[in-house]
């Protein structure tokens, strides 16, 4: 009976995947054949593997039977007749003769002498005393009786038990798990978002609804130290696609995973104040902050794992900004998405003023990924007329944008001169856009290399990633994604702004178009 809840989950997680399965394999009619075939079956693996899975963990987690006791004969020295008798009180002991073979016999009834001040090690380890010479004379006077582990009296005439060796202390004076050297650093995050917030047992989270207002804190992000940029390692996990159904998800583990130390919200006040101390330690990127804005299909944690991460590769000293809007976190999400977005547009401007005007930073450079740059270009647009004296917007890169290729030329034309850069990363295999390119009917978006070519637009550098991937940005990887051209560029960019693009990466090839010049990653061979 122990076992029914265990196998009706089972049988659940079994019926969910039938019905799947069955809903996914019809879904697949429309493909051509060999798409068809190489879809179906990878639906049969997707469906054995998590039943094969299943069945291992329950045989590991079976406790294994030990086999059965086997009588054995008692030992002789077992048999209670044969026990020494227990030793008289202290009163009423008597000194025994004593025995050639043995040691010296223990005087009982001798009163204990306390030893101020000495260890309780030393109070152990009594030394044994010396053997008379010829067996003869009077019994020299024994040492008092020699204590076990327990502080208890041994049995008189056996020798005393060796003093146990004392622990040493590890180095520096404190406990093992306290002298253990972390296998992590920590990326503080400062975010801003207008999601409601999720209730959690765990800790405090944001869900995929809307909060309709501005709530601003603080993340601490554990990087683990064997971090291979540009990637974000986190906890391995099957799940079925398009429907967010966890099967199985690995324990979370900081000196091998991405993980949220702490989240903790804010005051305008207490943040700024974190912002400010944050940046009068910058050296590498004195006084510069960055503000990243996540695309489509992005969890408020991943979002915030996305900004450690571009952080830490970029080796990034300054302010690091996150801005979440409300996206709904899924594969099926991206009509809500794309109106969310639009929804976020004045937190976002107040989130932007905060940082252009309040923080201290002397540079700011705002990065947008996909759908996120719908509501960022809104915002850049507004705020160029009350940009404060002094503060200059560094760079606006504007990575695989997913915005109507017409609506963002003229959003291009309305900011120019707001930044002393402008660079426009647009790629033909980005997951987000070409859904987004059948949604809209087949036009091409801002970010999109259809066969013609990338967008072209004077003041903009506009640099076909292709070859590279901008999942540099985004939250899924793919085998190319483990490029670090994209970054490396991005990172030089960031510091130098130097220009045009061919300066900073040389491999960059130039290709000249009608609309102008742009540049392209080179194939990978």
């Amino acid at each position: 009976m122990s076992e029914l809840p265990e196998i009706a989950r089972y049988a659940l997680v079994a019926v969910a995947i039938l019905v799947l399965f069955a809903f996914a394999w019809s879904a697949t009619r429309p493909m051509p054949k060999l798409a068809r075939a190489l879809a179906r079956l990878c639906l049969v693996a997707l469906a054995v593997l998590p039943i094969a899975l299943a069945v291992l963990q329950s045989d590991m987690s079976a406790p294994s039977r030990a086999p059965p006791p086997v009588a054995t004969a008692p030992a002789p020295d077992a048999v209670k007749p044969d026990l020494p008798a227990p030793p008289k009180k202290a009163a009423e002991a008597k000194p025994a003769p004593p025995v050639e073979s043995a040691p010296p016999p223990v005087v009982v009834g001798v009163p204990e002498e306390p030893v101020v001040g000495a260890p309780e090690e030393e109070a152990v380890a009594e030394a044994e005393p010396p053997e008379p010479e010829g067996g003869s004379g009077p019994p020299a006077e024994a040492p008092p009786p020699s204590r076990g582990l327990g502080g208890a009296d041994t049995s008189p005439g056996s020798p005393p038990p060796p003093a146990p060796a004392p622990a040493m202390p590890p180095p520096g004076g404190g406990t093992a798990a306290e002298e253990k050297k972390d296998g992590f650093d920590i990326v503080p995050i400062y975010y801003g978002t207008d999601r409601a917030e999720a209730a959690t047992e765990k800790r405090l989270d944001y869900g995929p609804n809307r909060g309709r207002k501005l709530i601003l804190g603080q993340a601490l992000v554990t990087v683990p130290k064997t971090h291979v940029q540009p990637q974000i390692e986190r906890p391995w996990a099957i799940k079925i696609p398009y429907f967010d159904i966890t099967l199985y998800e690995e324990d979370e583990d900081p000196d091998k995973h991405f993980t949220m130390k702490e989240l903790k919200a804010q005051t305008r006040e207490e943040l700024l104040a974190l912002v400010r101390a944050r940046l009068a330690k910058s050296e590498r990127f004195k006084d510069h902050a960055i503000v990243f804005v996540h695309g489509y299909n992005t969890t408020f944690d991943n979002g915030i794992y996305r900004t450690a991460q571009i952080a830490y590769d970029l080796k990034f000293d300054g302010a690091p900004f996150h801005y979440s809007w409300p996206s709904g976190g899924g594969l099926s999400s991206y009509t809500y998405d794309r109106e969310s977005s639009g929804q976020s547009v004045p937190y976002m401007r107040e989130f932007f003023d905060l940082v252009i005007k309040e923080s201290g930073a002397k540079r700011v450079s705002v990065i947008a990924h996909s759908m996120g740059n719908q509501p960022a270009l809104q915002v850049l647009r507004d705020i160029k007329s009350s940009s404060p004296p002094g503060v200059v917007i560094s760079q606006i890169i504007l990575a695989a944008p997913d915005v109507d290729r017409d609506n963002f030329e003229n959003i291009a034309k309305e900011i120019s001169g707001l930044a002393n850069g402008i660079t426009l990363y647009a790629a033909s295999n980005d997951f987000a856009l070409n859904a987004s390119r059948r949604f809209h009917g087949g036009v091409p978006r801002a970010g999109d290399v259809p066969t013609e070519g990338p967008l072209v637009l004077p003041g903009i550098d506009t640099i076909d990633v292709t070859a590279v991937s901008t999942d540099s940005f985004g939250l899924n990887h793919s085998g190319y994604a483990e490029n670090n051209a994209l970054i490396n560029d991005l990172q030089l960019l960031i510091q130098t702004g130097e220009r045009p693009p061919e300066k900073r990466v040389p491999l960059l090839e130039k290709v000249g178009t009608p609309a102008g010049d742009y540049w392209r990653y080179p194939a990978q061979r």
